[in-house]
């Protein structure tokens, strides 16, 4: 496991054709290891009829829900969680 919990991460702009698990409005948005969930096998790969292997790291991030949405109009401190591969994700 690359990253901890409370550890700042950014979504990698990444553009892989295809279908992903990875949300566009996340790519490129900064957010926070909320935690560790594991290591799975790796769904665009299964997608495509792969065997999914080896295992990718998984973690639920973070995200401000105002850093995401400007015109967002609940509580400062709400927060929007994803689940986010770790090929997905760098060191801020």
């Amino acid at each position: 496991m690359r990253f901890s919990p409370g550890e700042s991460v950014v979504v990698l702009d990444l553009k892989r054709p295809g279908h992903v698990r990875t949300p566009s409005y996340l790519r490129g948005r900064s957010g926070r290891v909320d935690r560790i969930l594991g290591e799975f096998r790796d769904p665009e790969d299964l997608a495509y009829g792969g065997d999914g292997l080896p295992e990718k790291p998984l973690y639920r991030v973070a995200f401000e829900q105002r850093e995401l949405w400007p015109d967002y109009g609940g509580a400062s401190g709400d927060l929007l969680y994803a689940d986010i591969y770790e090929d997905w994700l760098e060191r801020t």
